[in-house]
């Protein structure tokens, strides 16, 4: 299932693997083939496209940087089951890390944050180094409302681009309102009905949350790391406040942080200039280009079982 037809100047995925059960897993790729792996991963609602300014920048810095659509948005498949939960997103990087073959550098935004403290946390990827881009173990839950209400918005479709770039503002008000709707494309289907829908599969809309599990989860694994760590928080950002990005620092008291300023929830697309900088300085001293990780290799540990598969983390 899908949600329509790509539109006209939707760019092709340069890429797909195989994930769990089946599912395919589209992404594309930049920078040499065998400089440093950088695996990014977007969050709910969004695509691999969110990572294309960063992904040019550490490319032309030396590293192979790959980012993915993950089940149930963009390019890649529908889950068949409709089940959105946070071990299923981890065995769906775990298949992506083991077709590409190299120890990774995640880099995580919200829900695919989530997925990479999980994978990193719980034992299950061994990682060169985390970068988690506005998402800790404590986050508002009038961020996660917001987040919600946009994504839920014209369940039916939208009647033009106009609308779904309407609706975009209204969620990011401290944006300029795009004059040229074309880039629009990426982010939804025309479907039969002949309204536009976003692309994700609203089974992943639906899913059930459960905040306080989520919480302790990722404290646990906040806790759990060794390996270097950076946190990016968006200054502006009403999901990962100050105060709970404090609480993460106090739980992994070795990472380091910046707040960029004038950024909000989608750090990367708001500031890609300095987001994709402070990435590359840290990436300099923890994975340099052309010489071995800071973070040695070791042997992944039999993981802690999580919450159910149908348990989905917030976006």
């Amino acid at each position: 299932m899908s949600a329509g037809t790509p539109l006209p100047g939707t760019p092709t995925p340069m890429h797909y693997w195989t994930g769990a059960a089946g599912v395919r897993i589209a992404g594309d790729a930049w920078g040499p083939p065998d400089g440093p792996l950088v695996l990014l991963q977007h969050g709910g609602g969004q695509t691999r496209h969110a990572w294309k300014g960063a992904g040019e920048t550490l490319g032309a810095a030396g590293y192979r940087a790959v980012a993915f659509d993950a089940r149930g948005h963009g390019d890649s498949d529908w889950a068949p089951d409709g089940r959105y939960g946070q071990d299923l997103m981890v065995e769906d990087l775990k298949c992506v890390v083991a077709a590409l073959g190299a120890r990774p550098v995640l880099v995580g935004a919200s829900m695919g944050g989530g997925t990479s403290l999980t994978a990193i946390g719980e034992d299950q990827v061994d990682a060169t180094a985390l970068v988690l881009v506005d998402v800790g173990p404590h986050i508002e839950p009038e961020g996660v409302d917001r987040i919600q209400a946009f994504m839920s918005q014209k369940p039916d479709g939208f009647a033009s681009l106009e609308e779904v770039a309407d609706a975009i503002a209204s969620y990011q008000p401290h944006r300029t309102r795009p004059s040229n709707l074309d880039g629009l494309a990426k982010n939804v289907r025309l479907g039969a009905d002949g309204k536009y829908h976003w692309h994700w599969d609203p089974r992943y809309r639906s899913s059930r949350r459960d905040l306080m599990h989520r919480r302790e989860r990722l404290e646990a694994c906040s806790s759990r790391l060794q390996l270097p760590t950076l946190l990016v928080r968006g200054g502006l950002s009403d999901l990962l406040s100050e105060a709970g990005a404090q609480v993460f620092l106090n739980l992994c008291p070795h990472s380091e942080y910046v707040n960029v300023t004038g950024a909000g929830h989608m750090v990367a697309g708001d500031r890609n200039d300095i987001f994709a900088q402070s990435v590359i300085e840290f990436l300099k001293r923890t994975v340099p280009v052309g010489a071995s990780p800071t973070h040695p290799a070791h042997t992944l540990r039999p993981h802690h079982e999580g919450p159910p598969g149908d348990l989905r983390d917030v976006p």
